[in-house]
């Protein structure tokens, strides 16, 4: 009987001594405490907020329409350019868009236009104010999945002709068949669009 309840005593004497312990452990604090953990990534982006979207503005003059779009990301900028857009009757989708962008200092006034991807680059682009004006002539110069592209360098002479136009002049080009292709353009509001953008 001696001998089973030394052997208890000391069983009991151990768990005691294992318990005091294990509570020290748990109360000393960790040599390398644990580093904080990131947020999560959708978390640390914030979405844009209304003031950062885009600000579009519009403004027509005649057949021509100035339009603005301010970007008020990190760098707030100001975009602008006059358009004239042609559509094929009874679609939605533009046929051809005519455009200038804001006049730059010290640089030419450039003239851009969109045509149909089926633009043949055999034969240059030419914009008229009249049938009797030889025009103005360029080469494509690109094309993507949106159209084919090309751009006028307006010279003080050549803008002036076309502040001045009266008559609906007319933008040729030649589709991939080789088949003339002519979309009017209308120069009723040139010179007010033009004066407008040069505002800007």
């Amino acid at each position: 009987m001696r001998t089973r309840e030394k052997k208890a005593a000391r069983c009991l004497a151990a768990a005691v001594l294992m318990t005091t312990a294990a509570s020290a452990v748990a109360q000393q604090p960790p040599a390398h405490p644990p580093a904080p953990r990131p947020a999560p990534a959708e978390h640390a982006v914030q979405a844009p907020s209304q003031n950062e979207a885009p600000q579009r503005t519009t403004a027509t003059y005649g057949d021509w329409v100035v339009q603005c779009e301010v970007r008020t990301a990190a760098q707030p900028e100001e975009v602008c350019d006059m358009v004239q857009v042609t559509q094929v009757q009874g679609k939605n989708l533009p046929f051809s868009r005519v455009a200038i962008a804001r006049p730059e200092k010290g640089q030419p006034v450039k003239l851009s236009v969109q045509v149909p991807v089926n633009a043949s680059f055999a034969t240059a682009v030419r914009i008229q104010t009249a049938d009797g004006d030889p025009g103005l002539t360029v080469p494509f110069g690109s094309c993507t999945p949106n159209g084919c592209f090309t751009e006028f360098d307006l010279k003080d002479d050549v803008l002036k002709k076309l502040r001045t136009a009266s008559n609906v002049g007319k933008l040729s080009f030649a589709d991939a068949g080789g088949h003339d292709v002519t979309v009017p353009i209308s120069f009723n509001g040139f010179g007010q669009a033009f004066d407008a953008l040069a505002k800007k």
